[in-house]
């Protein structure tokens, strides 16, 4: 598995050819405590900065997009009952969405180190 991150705070994991996204540390730090989120209807093709999600956060409200296009897998829909497991820096809880059909390129061009808090 290789992890890279995106510029808008978002961790992504490749496994085989799945891409899961989530929020990372520099994210969260960015957002604050997340206390809502909006998982729109969102179509089976993600284009490159489509919106994932809907983030109200305590210090702010806010879209977060994918950094490539690609084919929706599935939605963590816990986080609609649960939107507070964004907080966590456990991958396997604050994750967003899967997706497949990346273009390899676009995820190696995503940074190897996660953008340093502050």
């Amino acid at each position: 598995m290789t992890i890279r991150y995106s510029d808008n705070g978002l961790w992504v994991q490749k496994a085989g050819n799945e891409y899961t996204l989530g929020l990372s540390i520099k994210g969260q730090d960015d957002l604050g405590e997340v206390m809502f989120v909006d998982l729109t209807d969102t179509a089976a093709t993600i284009e490159k900065n489509e919106t994932l999600i809907g983030v109200e956060a305590a210090k702010a409200v806010t879209e977060l997009t994918a950094p490539f296009a690609g084919k929706l897998v599935r939605k963590n829909e816990g986080l609609s009952e649960n939107p507070e497991a964004l907080n966590s820096t456990n991958y396997s809880e604050n994750w967003i969405a899967v997706l497949s059909n990346v273009d390899e390129t676009e995820f190696n061009a995503l940074s190897e180190k996660e953008p340093q808090i502050g």
